[in-house]
């Protein structure tokens, strides 16, 4: 079954390690196959991931991009640790993203953490 994806006009979207760019039509896209697929306004970059729960979401984003988890896992661990010193409240969400990850749920675990990154920001204010 393909995903239909429409994009605005010159909306990015990375499919697996590629980043497209729409022109300057809205324009619809049917993908088939499995590939890591994030909307531009699910990407983060290190230039944006300023705050504590953005680190760790750029850290998730780039496990599912590269499907290599062991490849960020010392960073993804140090990022945790530094945010439930921070806040401990999120142990839960935080919890439920690592069990995401270990079951190679990675997408999922990115939610788990656009969550997270909305909680904090409640926080900040």
């Amino acid at each position: 079954m393909a995903l239909k994806v429409e994009l605005k006009p010159f909306e990015q979207i990375i499919i697996g390690q590629s980043v497209i760019t729409n022109t300057d039509a809205r324009t619809t896209l049917m993908i088939e196959g499995r590939a890591p697929i994030l909307r531009e306004k699910d990407i983060l970059t290190a230039g944006t991931a300023n705050t504590p729960v953005k680190r760790l979401y750029l850290c998730v984003q780039m496990m599912y991009l590269e499907d290599d988890i062991p490849k960020y896992q010392d960073l993804y661990m140090g990022f945790v640790k530094d945010l439930l010193e921070a806040v401990p409240s999120f142990r839960e969400s935080i919890e439920t993203a690592s069990k995401l990850i270990l079951s190679g749920s990675l997408y999922n675990s990115l939610k788990e953490v656009r969550r997270l990154i909305k909680r904090e920001e409640e926080l900040l204010r």
